[in-house]
Protein backbone atom coordinates (compact mmCIF):
# COMPACT_ATOMS: atom_id res chain seq x y z
CA UNK A 1 0.00 0.00 0.00
CA UNK A 2 1.45 3.61 -0.76
CA UNK A 3 1.63 5.34 2.55
CA UNK A 4 1.40 8.82 1.14
CA UNK A 5 -1.55 7.76 -0.77
CA UNK A 6 -3.75 6.30 2.13
CA UNK A 7 -2.76 9.62 4.18
CA UNK A 8 -3.80 11.82 1.26
CA UNK A 9 -7.37 10.28 0.81
CA UNK A 10 -8.09 10.48 5.01
CA UNK A 11 -6.80 14.28 5.33
CA UNK A 12 -8.85 15.18 2.02
CA UNK A 13 -12.13 13.61 3.53
CA UNK A 14 -11.39 15.43 6.83
CA UNK A 15 -10.90 18.60 5.09
CA UNK A 16 -13.98 18.37 3.34
CA UNK A 17 -15.68 17.72 6.55
CA UNK A 18 -13.83 20.96 8.01
CA UNK A 19 -15.65 22.87 5.11
CA UNK A 20 -12.60 23.05 3.14
CA UNK A 21 -13.74 22.71 -0.83
CA UNK A 22 -12.26 19.01 -2.09
CA UNK A 23 -10.51 20.77 -4.75
CA UNK A 24 -7.83 21.47 -2.15
CA UNK A 25 -4.85 19.42 -2.42
CA UNK A 26 -3.93 17.99 1.57
CA UNK A 27 -0.22 18.18 0.52
CA UNK A 28 1.10 15.37 2.23
CA UNK A 29 5.31 15.03 2.06
CA UNK A 30 7.50 13.03 3.68
CA UNK A 31 8.93 14.98 6.88
CA UNK A 32 13.00 16.39 6.69
CA UNK A 33 13.44 16.05 10.42
CA UNK A 34 12.55 12.89 12.71
CA UNK A 35 11.01 15.71 15.03
CA UNK A 36 8.67 16.48 12.59
CA UNK A 37 6.92 12.91 12.28
CA UNK A 38 6.85 10.80 9.90
CA UNK A 39 4.52 12.81 6.85
CA UNK A 40 3.71 16.74 7.50
CA UNK A 41 0.00 17.92 5.66
CA UNK A 42 0.66 21.33 4.39
CA UNK A 43 -2.52 22.03 2.22
CA UNK A 44 -4.38 23.91 5.00
CA UNK A 45 -2.56 26.90 4.77
CA UNK A 46 -3.17 27.12 1.09
CA UNK A 47 -6.94 26.74 1.54
CA UNK A 48 -6.76 28.80 4.90
CA UNK A 49 -5.75 31.94 2.05
CA UNK A 50 -8.21 30.86 -0.12
CA UNK A 51 -10.99 30.91 2.51
CA UNK A 52 -9.22 33.73 4.15
CA UNK A 53 -9.71 32.41 7.52
CA UNK A 54 -6.75 31.58 10.22
CA UNK A 55 -4.67 28.38 9.53
CA UNK A 56 -3.87 27.13 12.46
CA UNK A 57 -7.57 27.20 13.66
CA UNK A 58 -8.71 25.79 10.34
CA UNK A 59 -5.87 22.67 10.77
CA UNK A 60 -7.30 22.39 13.99
CA UNK A 61 -10.44 21.27 13.00
CA UNK A 62 -9.28 19.38 10.11
CA UNK A 63 -7.11 17.73 13.01
CA UNK A 64 -10.33 17.14 14.86
CA UNK A 65 -11.92 15.22 11.63
CA UNK A 66 -8.96 13.66 10.98
CA UNK A 67 -9.18 9.76 11.63
CA UNK A 68 -5.82 7.64 12.11
CA UNK A 69 -6.52 5.28 14.31
CA UNK A 70 -3.84 2.54 13.56
CA UNK A 71 -2.05 3.89 11.42
CA UNK A 72 -0.23 7.25 13.47
CA UNK A 73 0.45 7.28 17.18
CA UNK A 74 0.87 10.70 17.40
CA UNK A 75 -0.63 13.98 15.53
CA UNK A 76 0.58 17.59 16.31
CA UNK A 77 -0.03 20.58 14.97
CA UNK A 78 3.40 22.89 14.08
CA UNK A 79 3.39 26.25 13.15
CA UNK A 80 1.22 28.37 11.01
CA UNK A 81 -0.88 24.99 10.26
CA UNK A 82 1.19 22.39 9.11
CA UNK A 83 0.07 18.72 10.43
CA UNK A 84 3.20 16.54 11.37
CA UNK A 85 1.57 12.87 11.62
CA UNK A 86 3.91 10.16 13.57
CA UNK A 87 3.03 6.51 12.56
CA UNK A 88 2.53 4.09 14.86
CA UNK A 89 5.22 1.21 14.34
CA UNK A 90 2.54 -1.59 14.47
CA UNK A 91 1.11 -0.08 11.40
CA UNK A 92 4.70 0.36 9.36
CA UNK A 93 5.29 -3.21 10.59
CA UNK A 94 2.53 -4.64 9.08
CA UNK A 95 2.79 -2.60 6.02
CA UNK A 96 6.55 -3.95 5.32
CA UNK A 97 5.90 -7.33 6.75
CA UNK A 98 3.07 -7.82 3.55
CA UNK A 99 5.34 -5.82 1.20
CA UNK A 100 7.99 -8.75 2.03
CA UNK A 101 5.52 -11.20 1.05
CA UNK A 102 4.43 -9.58 -1.66
CA UNK A 103 5.85 -11.26 -4.76
CA UNK A 104 6.49 -7.97 -6.42
CA UNK A 105 7.83 -6.36 -3.55
CA UNK A 106 4.72 -4.29 -2.71
CA UNK A 107 4.94 -2.98 -6.39
CA UNK A 108 1.51 -2.66 -8.19
CA UNK A 109 1.05 -3.30 -12.47
CA UNK A 110 -0.89 -0.03 -12.96
CA UNK A 111 -4.95 -0.41 -14.18
CA UNK A 112 -4.14 1.22 -17.48
CA UNK A 113 -2.34 -1.09 -19.43
CA UNK A 114 -0.96 1.49 -21.84
CA UNK A 115 1.48 1.19 -25.23
CA UNK A 116 4.37 3.17 -24.56
CA UNK A 117 7.47 3.14 -27.21
CA UNK A 118 10.69 3.96 -26.25
CA UNK A 119 13.09 5.38 -28.72
CA UNK A 120 16.78 5.19 -27.53
CA UNK A 121 20.44 4.56 -28.90
CA UNK A 122 19.60 5.13 -32.36
CA UNK A 123 23.20 4.29 -33.19
CA UNK A 124 24.73 5.73 -36.75
CA UNK A 125 25.81 2.56 -39.02
CA UNK A 126 28.09 4.45 -40.99
CA UNK A 127 30.64 4.64 -37.59
CA UNK A 128 31.50 2.23 -35.17
CA UNK A 129 29.23 3.43 -31.71
CA UNK A 130 31.21 5.69 -29.24
CA UNK A 131 31.22 7.67 -26.17
CA UNK A 132 28.10 10.07 -27.39
CA UNK A 133 25.32 7.22 -27.67
CA UNK A 134 26.02 5.58 -24.34
CA UNK A 135 23.79 8.02 -22.25
CA UNK A 136 20.63 7.52 -24.87
CA UNK A 137 21.05 4.10 -24.96
CA UNK A 138 21.16 3.37 -21.07
CA UNK A 139 18.90 6.25 -20.12
CA UNK A 140 16.50 5.07 -22.58
CA UNK A 141 16.65 1.35 -21.38
CA UNK A 142 16.29 2.19 -17.58
CA UNK A 143 13.06 3.56 -18.45
CA UNK A 144 12.01 0.94 -20.59
CA UNK A 145 12.65 -1.25 -17.66
CA UNK A 146 10.99 0.57 -15.27
CA UNK A 147 7.57 0.80 -17.61
CA UNK A 148 7.66 -2.81 -18.21
CA UNK A 149 7.63 -3.69 -14.68
CA UNK A 150 4.79 -1.50 -13.54
CA UNK A 151 2.84 -2.81 -16.38
CA UNK A 152 3.14 -0.95 -19.78
CA UNK A 153 3.15 -2.94 -23.01
CA UNK A 154 6.72 -1.38 -24.28
CA UNK A 155 7.50 -1.20 -27.80
CA UNK A 156 11.89 -0.59 -28.11
CA UNK A 157 12.58 1.48 -31.29
CA UNK A 158 16.14 1.82 -32.46
CA UNK A 159 15.99 4.34 -35.21
CA UNK A 160 19.35 3.44 -36.77
CA UNK A 161 21.00 5.69 -39.00
CA UNK A 162 21.48 3.41 -42.26
CA UNK A 163 20.33 6.23 -44.92
CA UNK A 164 21.58 9.43 -46.73
CA UNK A 165 25.16 10.60 -48.80
CA UNK A 166 27.51 9.15 -47.24
CA UNK A 167 26.08 5.41 -47.56
CA UNK A 168 26.97 5.65 -51.15
CA UNK A 169 30.79 5.96 -50.05
CA UNK A 170 30.50 3.70 -47.57
CA UNK A 171 28.81 1.15 -50.52
CA UNK A 172 31.32 1.68 -52.81
CA UNK A 173 34.16 1.07 -50.42
CA UNK A 174 33.44 -2.05 -49.43
CA UNK A 175 32.56 -3.02 -53.55
CA UNK A 176 36.44 -1.87 -53.76
CA UNK A 177 37.57 -3.91 -50.78
CA UNK A 178 35.11 -7.18 -52.02
CA UNK A 179 37.32 -6.54 -55.64
CA UNK A 180 40.43 -7.09 -53.82
CA UNK A 181 39.05 -10.53 -51.96
CA UNK A 182 38.59 -8.92 -48.79
CA UNK A 183 35.69 -10.96 -47.01
CA UNK A 184 33.13 -8.12 -45.87
CA UNK A 185 33.93 -9.30 -42.20
CA UNK A 186 37.32 -8.48 -42.11
CA UNK A 187 36.79 -5.11 -44.17
CA UNK A 188 34.18 -3.84 -41.70
CA UNK A 189 35.94 -5.10 -38.67
CA UNK A 190 37.12 -1.76 -37.49
CA UNK A 191 34.02 0.92 -38.87
CA UNK A 192 35.70 3.57 -37.57
CA UNK A 193 39.09 2.87 -39.70
CA UNK A 194 36.78 1.76 -42.71
CA UNK A 195 34.61 4.91 -42.55
CA UNK A 196 38.02 7.37 -42.78
CA UNK A 197 39.40 5.01 -45.72
CA UNK A 198 36.35 5.46 -47.33
CA UNK A 199 36.23 9.50 -47.01
CA UNK A 200 40.04 9.97 -47.97
CA UNK A 201 39.53 7.41 -51.25
CA UNK A 202 36.14 10.18 -51.51
CA UNK A 203 38.81 13.02 -51.18
CA UNK A 204 41.74 11.57 -53.56
CA UNK A 205 39.88 10.17 -56.13
CA UNK A 206 37.30 11.44 -58.41
CA UNK A 207 36.36 8.87 -60.07
CA UNK A 208 36.06 7.09 -57.07
CA UNK A 209 33.70 10.03 -55.38
CA UNK A 210 31.23 10.10 -58.86
CA UNK A 211 31.04 6.42 -58.04
CA UNK A 212 29.91 7.20 -54.74
CA UNK A 213 27.36 9.73 -56.08
CA UNK A 214 25.78 7.42 -58.47
CA UNK A 215 25.56 4.84 -56.21
CA UNK A 216 23.52 7.26 -53.67
CA UNK A 217 20.61 7.56 -56.68
CA UNK A 218 20.57 4.50 -56.91
CA UNK A 219 20.50 2.84 -53.69
CA UNK A 220 17.82 5.34 -53.18
CA UNK A 221 16.37 4.34 -56.44
CA UNK A 222 16.43 0.57 -55.40
CA UNK A 223 19.58 -0.81 -57.08
CA UNK A 224 19.42 -4.52 -56.42
CA UNK A 225 23.48 -4.31 -56.58
CA UNK A 226 23.93 -1.92 -54.14
CA UNK A 227 21.03 -2.82 -51.93
CA UNK A 228 22.75 -5.84 -51.80
CA UNK A 229 26.46 -4.51 -50.87
CA UNK A 230 24.47 -1.74 -48.52
CA UNK A 231 22.54 -4.71 -46.85
CA UNK A 232 26.08 -6.47 -45.80
CA UNK A 233 27.30 -3.26 -44.54
CA UNK A 234 24.19 -3.02 -41.62
CA UNK A 235 24.23 -6.73 -41.32
CA UNK A 236 27.57 -6.32 -40.15
CA UNK A 237 27.30 -3.26 -38.52
CA UNK A 238 24.02 -4.32 -36.33
CA UNK A 239 25.94 -7.15 -35.33
CA UNK A 240 28.69 -5.13 -33.56
CA UNK A 241 25.81 -2.85 -32.28
CA UNK A 242 24.50 -5.93 -30.48
CA UNK A 243 27.53 -6.79 -28.99
CA UNK A 244 28.00 -3.47 -26.98
CA UNK A 245 24.04 -3.86 -26.14
CA UNK A 246 25.06 -7.63 -24.53
CA UNK A 247 28.55 -6.19 -22.93
CA UNK A 248 25.91 -3.06 -21.69
CA UNK A 249 23.41 -5.54 -20.45
CA UNK A 250 20.75 -3.45 -22.56
CA UNK A 251 17.52 -5.39 -23.56
CA UNK A 252 17.94 -3.72 -27.17
CA UNK A 253 18.02 -6.59 -30.42
CA UNK A 254 18.28 -6.78 -34.22
CA UNK A 255 14.26 -7.25 -33.71
CA UNK A 256 13.81 -3.83 -32.00
CA UNK A 257 16.03 -1.72 -35.61
CA UNK A 258 13.18 0.48 -37.35
CA UNK A 259 15.85 2.38 -39.07
CA UNK A 260 15.48 5.65 -41.43
CA UNK A 261 15.46 3.05 -44.17
CA UNK A 262 12.46 1.55 -43.43
CA UNK A 263 10.68 4.49 -43.86
CA UNK A 264 11.56 5.25 -47.26
CA UNK A 265 8.91 4.62 -49.36
CA UNK A 266 6.76 6.76 -46.69
CA UNK A 267 8.69 9.91 -47.43
CA UNK A 268 6.83 11.43 -50.44
CA UNK A 269 3.58 10.19 -48.99
CA UNK A 270 4.28 12.78 -45.84
CA UNK A 271 5.17 15.41 -47.88
CA UNK A 272 2.27 15.16 -50.39
CA UNK A 273 0.21 15.61 -47.28
CA UNK A 274 1.32 18.40 -45.37
CA UNK A 275 1.53 20.39 -49.01
CA UNK A 276 -2.39 18.49 -49.12
CA UNK A 277 -3.23 20.63 -46.24
CA UNK A 278 -0.78 23.95 -46.76
CA UNK A 279 1.05 23.16 -44.23
CA UNK A 280 4.38 22.92 -46.34
CA UNK A 281 4.58 25.26 -49.11
CA UNK A 282 7.05 25.59 -52.21
CA UNK A 283 9.95 27.87 -51.62
CA UNK A 284 12.53 27.73 -53.85
CA UNK A 285 11.85 24.69 -55.37
CA UNK A 286 12.34 23.26 -51.59
CA UNK A 287 9.22 22.05 -49.91
CA UNK A 288 8.90 24.08 -46.43
CA UNK A 289 6.88 24.03 -43.00
CA UNK A 290 6.78 27.18 -41.33
CA UNK A 291 6.15 27.08 -37.72
CA UNK A 292 4.93 30.65 -36.18
CA UNK A 293 4.42 29.18 -33.41
CA UNK A 294 7.99 28.64 -32.48
CA UNK A 295 8.83 32.21 -34.03
CA UNK A 296 11.57 33.98 -33.21
CA UNK A 297 11.90 37.31 -31.06
CA UNK A 298 11.28 39.15 -34.24
CA UNK A 299 8.25 37.39 -34.90
CA UNK A 300 9.95 35.12 -38.13
CA UNK A 301 8.67 31.76 -37.96
CA UNK A 302 10.45 28.64 -37.91
CA UNK A 303 11.07 27.30 -41.10
CA UNK A 304 11.24 23.36 -41.23
CA UNK A 305 12.53 21.39 -44.74
CA UNK A 306 10.52 18.76 -45.42
CA UNK A 307 12.23 18.60 -49.45
CA UNK A 308 15.03 19.76 -50.79
CA UNK A 309 14.76 21.25 -54.34
CA UNK A 310 16.55 18.70 -56.29
CA UNK A 311 14.08 15.69 -54.37
CA UNK A 312 15.89 14.32 -51.73
CA UNK A 313 13.98 14.43 -47.84
CA UNK A 314 15.44 15.03 -44.53
CA UNK A 315 15.64 13.62 -41.06
CA UNK A 316 12.73 15.77 -40.24
CA UNK A 317 11.12 13.87 -43.14
CA UNK A 318 11.85 10.64 -41.82
CA UNK A 319 10.97 11.32 -38.09
CA UNK A 320 7.78 12.48 -39.60
CA UNK A 321 7.21 8.85 -41.02
CA UNK A 322 8.06 7.41 -37.73
CA UNK A 323 5.70 9.43 -35.56
CA UNK A 324 3.02 8.44 -38.33
CA UNK A 325 4.47 4.39 -38.20
CA UNK A 326 4.02 4.68 -34.32
CA UNK A 327 0.51 6.06 -34.37
CA UNK A 328 -0.98 4.23 -36.82
CA UNK A 329 0.67 0.63 -36.73
CA UNK A 330 1.99 0.58 -33.16
CA UNK A 331 -1.07 2.50 -31.50
CA UNK A 332 1.09 4.04 -29.57
CA UNK A 333 -0.39 6.13 -26.43
CA UNK A 334 2.62 7.92 -25.42
CA UNK A 335 6.35 8.07 -27.17
CA UNK A 336 9.25 8.74 -25.71
CA UNK A 337 12.40 10.20 -27.59
CA UNK A 338 15.80 10.13 -25.65
CA UNK A 339 18.19 12.12 -27.95
CA UNK A 340 20.49 14.62 -26.60
CA UNK A 341 19.40 18.31 -25.85
CA UNK A 342 21.17 19.86 -28.72
CA UNK A 343 17.90 18.01 -30.82
CA UNK A 344 15.66 20.16 -28.79
CA UNK A 345 14.35 22.56 -30.88
CA UNK A 346 13.92 19.58 -33.68
CA UNK A 347 11.74 17.78 -31.86
CA UNK A 348 9.23 20.61 -31.11
CA UNK A 349 9.54 21.27 -34.58
CA UNK A 350 8.70 17.40 -35.23
CA UNK A 351 5.65 17.08 -32.69
CA UNK A 352 4.07 20.13 -33.68
CA UNK A 353 3.76 19.05 -37.10
CA UNK A 354 2.98 15.72 -36.47
CA UNK A 355 -0.08 16.83 -34.46
CA UNK A 356 -0.95 19.73 -37.04
CA UNK A 357 -0.94 17.44 -39.70
CA UNK A 358 -2.52 14.55 -37.69
CA UNK A 359 0.31 12.04 -38.62
CA UNK A 360 -0.54 11.55 -34.59
CA UNK A 361 -3.76 12.01 -33.13
CA UNK A 362 -3.93 14.37 -30.48
CA UNK A 363 -4.21 12.08 -27.37
CA UNK A 364 -0.94 10.36 -28.23
CA UNK A 365 2.07 11.59 -25.87
CA UNK A 366 4.96 12.88 -27.60
CA UNK A 367 7.87 13.47 -24.80
CA UNK A 368 11.87 14.15 -25.84
CA UNK A 369 13.90 13.58 -22.86
CA UNK A 370 16.47 15.64 -23.30
CA UNK A 371 20.26 14.64 -21.80
CA UNK A 372 23.19 16.56 -21.44
CA UNK A 373 26.65 15.74 -22.30
CA UNK A 374 29.56 13.11 -20.72
CA UNK A 375 32.90 15.73 -19.93
CA UNK A 376 36.17 15.21 -19.42
CA UNK A 377 37.97 16.35 -15.95
CA UNK A 378 39.12 19.43 -18.49
CA UNK A 379 35.59 20.31 -18.53
CA UNK A 380 35.43 19.32 -22.48
CA UNK A 381 32.97 16.48 -24.29
CA UNK A 382 34.93 13.49 -23.60
CA UNK A 383 37.97 12.82 -25.93
CA UNK A 384 41.14 10.38 -26.58
CA UNK A 385 44.36 12.07 -25.18
CA UNK A 386 44.50 12.41 -29.10
CA UNK A 387 41.35 14.12 -29.18
CA UNK A 388 40.07 12.04 -30.85
CA UNK A 389 36.18 10.31 -30.47
CA UNK A 390 36.14 7.43 -27.68
CA UNK A 391 34.79 4.51 -28.89
CA UNK A 392 32.41 2.90 -26.70
CA UNK A 393 33.59 -0.73 -26.50
CA UNK A 394 37.26 0.62 -25.70
CA UNK A 395 35.38 2.64 -22.74
CA UNK A 396 34.02 -0.92 -21.64
CA UNK A 397 36.78 -2.92 -22.12
CA UNK A 398 38.88 -0.19 -19.84
CA UNK A 399 36.21 -0.21 -17.28
CA UNK A 400 35.71 -4.68 -16.87
CA UNK A 401 39.99 -4.12 -16.94
CA UNK A 402 40.08 -1.67 -14.21
CA UNK A 403 37.21 -3.22 -11.96
CA UNK A 404 38.73 -6.19 -12.50
CA UNK A 405 42.01 -5.48 -11.08
CA UNK A 406 40.40 -4.17 -7.91
CA UNK A 407 38.27 -6.79 -7.25
CA UNK A 408 41.46 -8.73 -7.20
CA UNK A 409 43.03 -6.66 -4.68
CA UNK A 410 40.13 -6.76 -2.22
CA UNK A 411 39.62 -10.12 -2.61
CA UNK A 412 42.29 -12.35 -3.70
CA UNK A 413 41.00 -15.22 -2.33
CA UNK A 414 38.05 -15.53 -5.00
CA UNK A 415 39.23 -18.03 -8.33
CA UNK A 416 40.48 -16.39 -11.17
CA UNK A 417 37.10 -16.99 -12.94
CA UNK A 418 35.24 -15.54 -9.96
CA UNK A 419 37.78 -12.72 -10.15
CA UNK A 420 36.80 -12.42 -14.43
CA UNK A 421 33.20 -12.48 -13.71
CA UNK A 422 32.43 -9.74 -10.93
CA UNK A 423 35.10 -7.00 -12.81
CA UNK A 424 32.96 -7.77 -15.85
CA UNK A 425 30.23 -7.08 -13.48
CA UNK A 426 31.28 -3.95 -11.13
CA UNK A 427 32.94 -2.50 -14.22
CA UNK A 428 30.07 -2.44 -16.46
CA UNK A 429 27.47 -1.29 -13.88
CA UNK A 430 30.70 1.56 -12.29
CA UNK A 431 30.00 3.13 -16.09
CA UNK A 432 26.54 2.77 -16.12
CA UNK A 433 25.61 3.90 -12.47
CA UNK A 434 28.20 7.28 -12.83
CA UNK A 435 25.84 8.25 -15.89
CA UNK A 436 22.24 7.02 -14.47
CA UNK A 437 22.96 8.73 -10.84
CA UNK A 438 23.79 12.08 -12.42
CA UNK A 439 20.38 14.30 -13.34
CA UNK A 440 19.45 13.53 -16.66
CA UNK A 441 19.69 17.18 -18.58
CA UNK A 442 22.67 18.01 -16.77
CA UNK A 443 26.37 17.77 -18.19
CA UNK A 444 28.42 15.52 -15.83
CA UNK A 445 32.09 14.69 -15.52
CA UNK A 446 33.63 11.30 -16.45
CA UNK A 447 35.69 10.36 -13.46
CA UNK A 448 37.59 6.47 -13.24
CA UNK A 449 38.39 7.08 -9.79
CA UNK A 450 35.16 8.00 -8.38
CA UNK A 451 32.51 5.40 -10.16
CA UNK A 452 34.99 2.64 -9.36
CA UNK A 453 34.81 3.68 -5.69
CA UNK A 454 33.18 1.13 -3.08
CA UNK A 455 32.29 4.15 -1.33
CA UNK A 456 29.62 6.68 -1.97
CA UNK A 457 26.59 6.96 -4.57
CA UNK A 458 28.65 4.57 -6.73
CA UNK A 459 27.55 0.78 -8.51
CA UNK A 460 30.14 -0.77 -6.01
CA UNK A 461 29.12 0.41 -3.08
CA UNK A 462 25.32 -0.96 -4.23
CA UNK A 463 26.34 -4.06 -5.68
CA UNK A 464 28.68 -4.53 -2.42
CA UNK A 465 26.37 -3.54 0.10
CA UNK A 466 23.62 -6.07 -1.79
CA UNK A 467 26.66 -9.16 -1.06
CA UNK A 468 26.84 -8.12 2.42
CA UNK A 469 23.47 -8.57 3.14
CA UNK A 470 23.57 -11.90 1.56
CA UNK A 471 26.39 -12.74 3.69
CA UNK A 472 24.52 -12.64 6.76
CA UNK A 473 22.19 -15.11 5.74
CA UNK A 474 25.37 -17.53 4.57
CA UNK A 475 26.79 -17.03 8.20
CA UNK A 476 23.47 -18.13 9.58
CA UNK A 477 23.00 -20.94 7.66
CA UNK A 478 19.77 -19.43 6.03
CA UNK A 479 18.32 -20.00 2.32
CA UNK A 480 17.80 -16.07 2.08
CA UNK A 481 14.45 -16.70 -1.01
CA UNK A 482 12.88 -18.75 1.48
CA UNK A 483 13.08 -17.29 4.52
CA UNK A 484 9.66 -15.98 5.78
CA UNK A 485 8.59 -13.95 8.92
CA UNK A 486 6.69 -11.17 10.59
CA UNK A 487 8.54 -8.25 10.90
CA UNK A 488 8.41 -6.09 14.08
CA UNK A 489 9.63 -2.70 14.58
CA UNK A 490 10.92 -2.14 18.03
CA UNK A 491 14.38 0.45 17.42
CA UNK A 492 14.10 4.07 14.98
CA UNK A 493 16.90 2.10 12.65
CA UNK A 494 14.16 -0.60 11.80
CA UNK A 495 11.19 2.46 11.25
CA UNK A 496 13.25 4.16 9.37
CA UNK A 497 14.49 1.69 6.81
CA UNK A 498 11.13 0.11 6.43
CA UNK A 499 9.82 3.43 5.61
CA UNK A 500 12.30 3.91 2.85
CA UNK A 501 11.34 0.75 1.58
CA UNK A 502 7.75 1.01 1.21
CA UNK A 503 8.47 4.23 -1.16
CA UNK A 504 10.00 1.57 -3.97
CA UNK A 505 6.55 2.04 -5.78
CA UNK A 506 6.17 5.56 -5.65
CA UNK A 507 9.64 5.64 -6.91
CA UNK A 508 9.56 3.99 -9.87
CA UNK A 509 5.77 5.34 -10.71
CA UNK A 510 7.80 8.79 -10.75
CA UNK A 511 10.72 7.16 -12.66
CA UNK A 512 7.97 6.05 -15.40
CA UNK A 513 6.56 9.69 -15.10
CA UNK A 514 9.38 11.91 -15.90
CA UNK A 515 12.02 9.75 -17.17
CA UNK A 516 14.93 11.11 -14.78
CA UNK A 517 16.87 7.66 -13.19
CA UNK A 518 18.49 9.36 -11.15
CA UNK A 519 15.18 9.36 -8.68
CA UNK A 520 15.88 5.82 -8.67
CA UNK A 521 19.61 5.75 -7.93
CA UNK A 522 19.33 7.93 -4.89
CA UNK A 523 16.64 5.77 -3.99
CA UNK A 524 18.55 2.56 -3.67
CA UNK A 525 21.40 4.54 -2.59
CA UNK A 526 19.14 5.53 0.52
CA UNK A 527 18.17 1.86 1.44
CA UNK A 528 21.84 0.63 1.14
CA UNK A 529 22.47 3.50 3.49
CA UNK A 530 19.48 3.32 6.03
CA UNK A 531 20.12 -0.61 5.90
CA UNK A 532 24.17 0.11 7.01
CA UNK A 533 22.82 2.03 9.81
CA UNK A 534 20.12 -0.23 10.87
CA UNK A 535 22.90 -3.27 10.68
CA UNK A 536 25.02 -1.08 13.11
CA UNK A 537 22.64 0.16 15.85
CA UNK A 538 20.00 -3.87 15.20
CA UNK A 539 22.32 -6.96 15.90
CA UNK A 540 20.75 -9.57 14.22
CA UNK A 541 23.04 -12.76 14.66
CA UNK A 542 24.52 -11.38 17.83
CA UNK A 543 24.38 -13.87 21.47
CA UNK A 544 21.33 -12.50 23.67
CA UNK A 545 19.41 -11.49 20.30
CA UNK A 546 15.88 -13.18 20.50
CA UNK A 547 14.56 -15.50 18.09
CA UNK A 548 11.73 -13.58 17.04
CA UNK A 549 13.83 -10.21 16.91
CA UNK A 550 16.74 -12.44 14.95
CA UNK A 551 13.86 -13.15 12.16
CA UNK A 552 12.31 -9.81 11.85
CA UNK A 553 15.49 -8.46 11.28
CA UNK A 554 16.81 -10.90 9.22
CA UNK A 555 13.10 -10.37 7.37
CA UNK A 556 13.87 -6.75 7.11
CA UNK A 557 17.63 -7.38 5.52
CA UNK A 558 15.74 -9.89 2.79
CA UNK A 559 13.48 -7.21 2.01
CA UNK A 560 16.38 -4.78 1.47
CA UNK A 561 18.35 -6.84 -0.68
CA UNK A 562 15.44 -7.67 -2.99
CA UNK A 563 14.56 -3.90 -3.01
CA UNK A 564 18.02 -3.15 -3.99
CA UNK A 565 18.96 -5.78 -6.32
CA UNK A 566 15.38 -5.20 -7.95
CA UNK A 567 16.09 -1.22 -8.42
CA UNK A 568 20.05 -2.32 -10.14
CA UNK A 569 18.56 -4.24 -12.10
CA UNK A 570 15.95 -1.89 -13.25
CA UNK A 571 18.70 0.71 -13.85
CA UNK A 572 20.49 -2.09 -15.92
CA UNK A 573 22.89 -3.05 -13.54
CA UNK A 574 23.83 -6.83 -12.28
CA UNK A 575 24.54 -7.62 -8.56
CA UNK A 576 26.35 -10.57 -7.74
CA UNK A 577 26.56 -13.75 -4.56
CA UNK A 578 29.52 -12.16 -3.27
CA UNK A 579 32.50 -9.80 -4.54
Amino acid sequence: MNIKTLLSDRISMAMVAAGIDSACEPMVTLSTRPEFGDFQANGVLGAAKRMKTNPRALAEQVMAELDLEGIASKLELAGPGFINIHLADEFVASQVSSQAQHVRLGVNETEQRLKVVVDYSAPNLAKEMHVGHLRSTIIGDSIVKVLEFLGSDVVRQNHMGDWGTQFGMLIAELEDKLGKNEAPELALQDLEVFYQQAKQHFDDDEVFAQTARDYVVKLQGGDAHCRKLWQQFIDISVAHSEDLYQQLNVSLTAADVRAESSYNDDLAGIVTELERQNIAVDDQGAKLVFLQELADKNGNPSPVIVQKSGGGFLYSTSDLAAVQYRANELKADRVLYFIDARQSLHMKQIFLIAKKAGFAPEAMQLEHHPFGTMMGKDGKPFKTRAGGTVKLADLLKEAVSRATELVREKNAGLSADEITEIGRKVGIGAVKYADLSKTRTNDYIFDWDSMLSFEGNTAPYLQYADTRIRSIFRKAKIDKDSHKAEIIIGQNQEKQLALKLLQFEEVLQQVASDAYPHTLCNYVYDVASLFMSFYEHCPILKEGVSEESKNSRLMLSKLSSDVLSKGLELLGIQTMEQM
